[in-house]
This record gives structure tokens, sequence and C-alpha cells, in this order.
């Protein structure tokens, strides 16, 4: 067992809207990634999704309204509810995911990552 330094994690990667692995517990993945721009609208049929901001602010977009997100905050977007997360600048995130789900909830998109890197 070691600590996870998130700094030096995210100095590892660059690329944007492509979660990285960092951990896993119970089913889940623990993820890192960073986010710019718009993100595809999608939705996840049977998991919840969890999104920690560690730097920036984000807004995750839903059909029917939005919601800020900003460092320290996180949001827990529930299953089968269609949204797209959107930063103007970069974002870095933690998210917490079941070991099963795909990022864009089966949209195929050119951001689309079929496995997650562990690093």
């Amino acid at each position: 067992m070691n600590a996870i330094n998130l700094l030096q994690k995210f100095n590892r990667f660059s690329d944007q809207w492509s979660p990285k692995i960092i951990a896993q517990l119970n089913g889940q993945d623990v993820k890192l990634a960073r986010i710019q721009g718009e993100f595809v609208w999608h939705a996840h049929d049977g998991q919840d999704e969890l999104f920690h901001v560690i730097k920036g602010n984000m807004t995750m977009e839903f059909r029917d309204g939005k919601v800020e997100v900003g460092p320290g905050e996180i949001i827990v977007v529930p299953k089968g509810v269609e949204h797209r997360p959107v930063a103007e600048e970069e974002v870095w995130i933690l998210l917490f995911e079941p070991q099963d789900i795909h990022h864009t909830g089966g949209v195929q998109d050119d951001r689309t990552v079929e496995r997650c890197d562990h690093i």
C-alpha cells in the first residue's frame, strides 16, 4: 500500500478527455482526467458517476439545466441521466466509476476511449 499523489499523477499525462486509472476498489475505478471544451451528450443506463473537481471550474449540463462545480466540489450524476461536462479552461477531475463503465455511455465520438490506461 502506498499513498497516491494526485499532482504527480496529473503531471504524467497531458491529453484531454482520456481518463487514467490510478486505483481500484470494490469494483470501482478511481480515474483522473484533464478536460476542456464540451464533451458529448451521454448517459449511463446502469451506473452513477461521481465527478470531483481538483483544479478549475466546470459546468455539468443536463437537458433541463446546469450545475457549476468548482475546486473541492463533487457532483454525482445518477444512472440514466443524460449529461455533458463542459469546461472553458482546462479542468482536472477525479472520477469514481464502476469498472465496466464506458465513459461516453456507448455514444461513439472521436474522444471515445475503449480502454483507460493505468498510471
